[in-house]
């Protein structure tokens, strides 16, 4: 196979990158060119992104690149999902995006099922009901009499809306459109039911819904002479992180579960077809879009946002190392305090330590106290998460699920890993770290035709990439514990 690079521009919740991976003598090597920090700012009260100082960032990981002699094949951009830019009949962006966190309110999401019933839109859509979807964001904006959504011209996606500022070029991609809530999973195409109860004209999402693969444009020619790349082309990649994530799990059959880990954790199971019943619906699990056909049947779990959290406190007075946190956690007393990670008083608190202690004080447990206490209580009780959700997705597998590939940056977390092979009851096979970024790059390599299919894909990564494996211990401990949970999860 003949030596080619791809440019990954991969853009989470807190951080983005801008990543080259060059396929050589049979493998994959990647090089970092641009990391930069992203994050939520608030404006009169309101949470954003700011898309232009993105934008600023991925231009210099575009220059760092052409600086360096790369000449990549193509671009691809993923991001997080749910959250929509608007442009203006000038092309021009009508201020920034909302960032989802700024729909968290619950009476916004009854109100809307209220009137549109809530097993009529799972029965359309098959997408668990997070109070922060675009379908609510869209409503919230409606309620409010938004002028950017009354005067839009085109609702982009955030990876729809990235490609837009490289190409120029508008486009509406499959699986980032899927966790709207809005689309058919049938027949890939937004619901008319859904966008009329909204008062949203389905022409203000340009063109037909696209598949990861399609060619968006080339880069500008000013961004192509200002970068330094020239006029590389952009392919349409999994627009949603998780998608292009799953693209990597390095496994070699079909009988595997994934755990996407990160500031979300996201476990599911790869399907060719979705499960819209009404176990589902009230199981809360959802039915997205995947690659070459495939639904993505998963359950959203609140993730490390909750140590991050915890850690931006506690950094105010001594910076603790994720390490020494770890170390600290060994020394506390396992399942002394548990709660469901999903909460919802975990979603945006003033302070995350306080809002874990109410919660625990709430349930009749006491509280922690010391920094290993609060640690190993969110450890455990993610562990525990983890094994509730994985019952239900094993429940609805049509096969045996033999393994739990653990991804993304929650992969290098040994103690985590092992504790979730502790709680599942199976063997646990941590990484690639890097596995959106990778399926990033996999995809623009498939588009290429470099590979034919998704397992040749899998097979590439899997001889690519070193894996850990964690074999379950404490079988009956983890049981016992599992039933203490359950007193303060009782729902997924």
């Amino acid at each position: 196979m003949e030596n080619k690079s791809f440019l990954a521009v991969d853009l989470g919740a807190t951080s983005g990158r801008v990543i080259c991976g060059t396929i050589e003598n049979g493998k994959l090597k990647m090089d970092d060119l641009h990391k930069f920090s992203n994050g939520i700012i608030s404006i009169h009260g309101n949470y954003h992104w700011n898309l232009f100082e993105l934008y600023r960032h991925i231009k210099e990981g575009l220059t760092v690149a052409a600086r360096k002699g790369i000449k990549p094949v193509s671009i691809g951009v993923d991001t997080w999902g749910v959250d929509i830019a608007f442009v203006g009949e000038d092309g021009s962006f009508m201020g920034l995006p909302y960032a989802y966190r700024n729909y968290t309110a619950k009476e916004n999401t009854e109100q809307f099922l209220s009137e549109f019933p809530l097993e009529k839109l799972y029965g359309k859509t098959g997408i668990q009901t997070l109070d922060f979807n675009t379908v609510f964001q869209l409503y919230a904006l409606k309620k409010r009499n938004s002028s950017q959504l009354k005067a839009a011209k085109d609702i982009l996606f955030m990876p729809d809306a990235i490609s837009y500022l490289l190409t120029g070029k508008k486009v509406t991609e499959y699986t980032i459109a899927s966790t709207s809530e809005m689309l058919d999973p049938n027949t890939k195409e937004f619901d008319p039911e859904i966008l009329e109860f909204l008062g949203v004209e389905r022409e203000k999402f340009p063109g037909k819904v696209i598949m990861p693969g399609q060619v968006i444009g080339t880069l500008t020619k000013e961004l192509a002479q200002e970068t330094g790349l020239g006029e590389i082309p952009v392919v349409a990649v999994a627009g949603h992180d998780t998608g292009s994530a799953v693209v990597a799990v390095p496994a070699s059959n079909k009988h595997f579960a994934y755990l996407s880990s990160g500031t979300w954790s996201l476990m599911g199971l790869e399907l060719p077809e979705p499960v819209i019943n009404e176990t589902s619906r009230i199981a809360n699990i959802t039915n997205e879009g995947g690659v070459d056909g495939t639904i993505r049947f998963l359950k959203n779990i609140t993730g490390m946002w909750i140590l991050e959290q915890c850690k931006k406190e506690w950094d105010v007075e001594k910076v603790y190392s994720y390490e020494e946190l770890i170390a600290m956690a060994l020394e506390a007393q396992p399942f002394e305090f548990l709660f469901n990670p999903d909460n919802e008083a975990f979603g945006n608190p003033g302070s995350m330590t306080r809002a874990i202690v109410e919660v625990c004080k709430a349930s009749g447990q006491g509280a922690p106290k010391t920094v290993g206490q609060f640690v190993r209580a969110i450890f455990d009780s993610l562990a525990l998460r983890y094994k509730q959700v994985f019952e239900a997705l094993k429940s609805f597998a049509p096969y045996d699920i033999e393994t739990l590939h653990v991804i993304g940056g929650g992969s290098r977390n040994s103690f985590l890993n092992q504790l979730t092979a502790n709680a599942t009851g199976v063997t646990v096979v941590a990484g690639p770290a890097e596995a959106t970024a990778i399926g990033n790059m996999m995809l623009q390599a498939k588009a290429a035709g470099l590979f034919v299919d998704i397992q040749q894909i899998r097979d590439f990564v899997c001889a690519s990439v070193d894996l850990k494996r964690f074999v379950p211990q404490d079988s009956k401990v983890w049981n016992e514990a599992y039933a203490k949970f359950l007193n303060y999860s009782e729902s997924l």
